[in-house]
């Protein structure tokens, strides 16, 4: 059982966020707006976890389902799960009844998964589309050009919802593909109803994200501390 004192670290790196975040917020963005911080987990022990949970923290963002799985149980329950990793169609069966929102649908295939384990389990599953917007062959996403086509397509499936987008810039020049994600998401919010979210911004450049109109950063390494992904 890992001991409160060894987890202090924890409150201090969520202090330092949630003062960094404020002031990008009172800066560059109107006093009403809801911007979320996401707890990234991957690696994270349920522990740890669980007292960045007590400490306010309500949302949690799982990036491996296997790895949710193992922990799930062990999660403080108040807290709402996202999915925001690379998800494989034949995985969807196993995260449908316990994630709130899926944040990497990137094809019209994972789409029409998820709706159909939607509709057959009763329920509509909030998601986001995620975009490519450094067009990195390393990372998954929709390229920009092809991003409306997608959305077009995924709004006739049942069981789904699209709520905005989600992005993982390149680090090198951060400012312009965040900017650039912006201008996409205004696009498509202002022709498509019922998008209200923009998740981009991590541990590096959350603060900027904000800036740019993120509503949701997601931070693993800024608040737990380097992990080791190997694991």
């Amino acid at each position: 059982m890992t001991n409160s004192n060894d987890l202090a670290y924890i409150d201090e790196n969520l202090r330092i966020i949630r003062e960094r975040c404020a002031e990008a917020k009172e800066k560059y963005r109107s006093p009403d707006d809801n911007i979320r911080i996401m707890a990234v987990t991957k690696t994270v022990a349920p522990e740890a976890v669980n007292h960045a949970v007590k400490l306010g923290l309500d949302l949690l963002g799982e990036n491996r389902v296997q790895e949710y799985l193992s922990k799930a149980e062990a999660y403080d329950k108040s807290a709402e799960v996202q999915f925001i990793g690379h998800l494989q169609t034949n995985k969807v069966k196993y995260i449908i009844n316990s994630v709130s929102m899926i944040q990497s649908v990137d094809s019209l295939r994972l789409g029409q998964e998820i709706s159909r384990l939607a509709v057959k389990n009763g329920r509509v599953m909030d998601i986001l589309c995620e975009v490519n917007i450094g067009g990195e062959d390393s990372k998954s996403g929709i390229a920009p050009a092809e991003l409306k086509q997608l959305i077009e397509e995924l709004r006739e499936l049942e069981g789904i919802r699209i709520r905005g987008l989600m992005t993982i810039p390149p680090p090198s020049d951060s400012d312009l593909f965040l900017g650039r994600m912006k201008e996409l998401y205004d696009s498509v919010s202002s022709e498509y109803e019922g998008m209200d979210t923009l998740s981009m911004g991590m541990t590096h450049d959350y603060a900027e994200a904000i800036r740019y109109g993120s509503t949701l950063v997601r931070i693993g390494t800024g608040l737990f501390g380097a992990r080791d992904y190997s694991k």
